[in-house]
């Protein structure tokens, strides 16, 4: 499933690729803004992979929002003007959608998106495969987090918490959620809550939406739910 936002300052214009978004199959639309600085700070706490952004708005226009992204979501520019196509080819968008497009148009501006997210996930799982751990800085010194060993993740608002099998107190990190979790092999963890992250296979029991790992219960929250109900019916007997 593709976890996709829409930012424009029309109405008419979200409206469209709003309607447009809940009938591809694949797609989930996780936000809609009309404001990129909203979108951003949306962004801060949740995994998005693709983006459908107007160029031409106030505060800051979709050129500037897409240059001050981090390295990972894939952006599709949603422009009535033709003359930022070159700036747009130069920031490696996706696509190019004039408007106004039709779904046709946006449908295949989403396959293409679609094949491109996926051959990336498999070349990161590829590496994942190949290094099965990680280092983290904790309390002035490096430490070694093998991918086995742990067993949850937990968010917070400047820093993590890495919970492991072997050790009572987890490993405190500065870093971010969205950041560890793009360093994670998707084969093997997932983001089930804003604030926490698994190990698929250290999960043992599950109860009422949440997962129980010793006393420590893990919520599964909505817009997890069905990404984390699908691993479930595939490995249920």
């Amino acid at each position: 499933m593709i976890r996709t936002i829409v930012i424009d300052d029309e109405p008419l214009a979200l409206q469209l690729v709003e309607g447009y978004a809940e009938k591809t199959p694949g797609l989930k639309l996780v936000g809609k803004f009309d404001n990129p600085l909203d979108a951003l700070e949306f962004m801060s706490g949740e995994s998005v992979d693709l983006i459908f952004v107007d160029i031409q708005m106030p505060d800051l226009n979709g050129i500037e929002f897409t240059r001050a992204l981090e390295k990972g979501p894939k952006v599709i520019f949603t422009t009535a003007y033709e003359k930022y196509a070159l700036e747009g080819f130069r920031l490696d968008v996706v696509d190019y959608l004039l408007k106004p497009f039709s779904y046709e148009e946006f449908l295949k501006a989403v396959n293409k998106a679609s094949r491109l997210i996926k051959l990336e996930q498999g070349m990161q799982n590829q590496i994942a495969a190949d290094d099965e751990f990680l280092f983290l800085k904790s309390e002035y010194k490096i430490k070694r987090i093998n991918f086995n060993d742990i067993l949850y993740i937990e968010g917070l608002k400047d820093y993590i918490k890495v919970y492991t099998q072997n050790e009572t107190r987890p490993v405190l990190s500065l870093t971010s959620l969205k950041l560890l979790e793009s360093k994670l092999p998707g084969s093997k963890f997932m983001r089930v809550h804003r604030s926490f992250i698994v190990n698929l296979r250290k999960i043992h029991t599950i109860e009422r939406s949440r997962i129980v790992f010793g006393k420590t219960y893990i919520p599964v929250s909505e817009q997890y739910k069905d990404k984390f109900q699908d691993y479930v019916n595939r490995n249920f007997l």
